[in-house]
């Protein structure tokens, strides 16, 4: 089990010593490699009850770990995603996927925050950071839509391995400041075609998964890439559509990252009509989970939890009105008088941070 263990991280079952006796409780933290071999020099065992599948796992976390969850298995899922040419990486995205899609499902609230802050993302490019976020929100908007299990999972995984042939370059875009060489061009608009034949090579047979990654930069009506078809099933649709918004969410040396309103309000103005781009707002709402605001009555503070309208979302309030800082974040309902949002700030107005763990505990209140 030493393999399912991340230092730092906590503990996804209870070890215990030769006579039973509990060393380190599900949820701890094993801080370093010192500590981890002395628990195994101590013939440290787990029970066998406790190695649940990672949906039990994930559904059965105390609240205050889920924020370390996140980060390890975005760290897994990117693993994964850099070794497409492996014989085994079909069977291991499955097994990656399963335990983030557990995530989401237990709160969708703390998943739009990763998409939003991005924060879990870690050290990992930002090619797998964008695909898991995209992943996330195709998630969460196809079940917004109606579709059935299956059909929401299998978006999901084909959000993940859309990009799984230019995942370099993105992470060299990312920090490039001159404009595009036509090598950059050509492995830009052959990427979709060249992420499903990877796939394929690895074993994916779902004819579906395989549609909406070969066509999720095109546009009905002849208009997208690299076939310019002219009709595009739902699945590459709403990728499309996602993709976009959550780019819009991530910086770029050359730019910073788009506030979440204005990149709603931009879907808005480009797509109204389409239900997709409707089902992507009203999912994330004006002030999503992550997002950096500003009450009416002056304080400064970050949205936990989406509200029961679009502009009216649960905000932990992290600085007082005079802009000192909060001892404790304190939870505001914004659709009490005094304490409506009043507008986005950026993340640098902010002179103080909160862990997660914090976050995610007062959210759930």
């Amino acid at each position: 089990m030493k393999n399912r263990i991340r230092l730092g991280g906590p503990v996804p079952f209870n070890i215990r010593g030769p006579d039973n006796r509990l060393l380190l409780a599900r949820g701890q933290v094993i801080r370093d490699e010192a500590q981890l071999d002395a628990l195994f020099e101590r013939g440290a065992v787990v029970d066998v009850d406790d190695l649940k599948g990672p949906r039990a796992e994930v559904i059965e976390a105390p609240v205050e770990t889920l924020p370390g969850l996140w980060s390890g298995c975005i760290d897994r899922v990117g693993r994964t995603l850099r070794t497409p040419t492996l014989p085994e990486f079909a069977q291991a995205l499955e097994e990656a996927a399963e335990p983030v899609l557990a995530l989401v499902e237990r709160d969708p609230d703390l998943a739009i925050f990763q998409v939003v802050r991005q924060d879990a993302a870690g050290k990992n490019p930002y090619g797998v950071a964008h695909s898991v976020h995209t992943a996330i929100a195709s998630y969460l908007v196809a079940q917004r839509l109606g579709w059935d299990k299956p059909a929401i999972e299998r978006v999901f995984k084909a959000a993940l391995t859309m990009n799984l042939a230019m995942l370099e370059l993105q992470c060299r875009l990312a920090t490039q400041v001159t404009p595009l060489t036509a090598a950059q061009r050509e492995v830009i608009h052959d990427h979709p075609t060249r992420s499903a034949e990877m796939l394929e090579a690895s074993g994916v047979a779902d004819a579906d998964w395989l549609a909406a990654v070969r066509n999720h930069h095109e546009v009905p009506g002849g208009h997208g890439y690299p076939r310019a078809c002219q009709d595009v099933d739902d699945m590459a649709s709403l990728l499309r559509r996602v993709d976009m918004y959550t780019a819009k969410l991530s910086p770029r040396i050359t730019r910073t990252a788009m506030p979440a309103n204005q990149a709603g309000r931009d879907l808005f103005v480009k797509d109204a009509q389409h239900p997709m781009a409707a089902a992507v707002i009203k999912e994330f709402g004006v002030y999503p989970p992550g997002c950096f605001v500003q009450l009416e009555c002056g304080e400064l503070g970050v949205v936990i939890k989406r509200g029961a309208n679009a502009n009216t979302p649960v905000v932990a309030a992290l600085t007082a009105r005079n802009g000192d800082a909060l001892m404790e974040p304190a939870r505001r309902q914004t659709d009490h008088r005094g304490f409506a949002v009043v507008g986005v700030v950026p993340e640098s107005a902010l002179r103080v941070r909160v862990s997660p763990e914090k976050l995610v505990v007062l959210a759930t209140r």
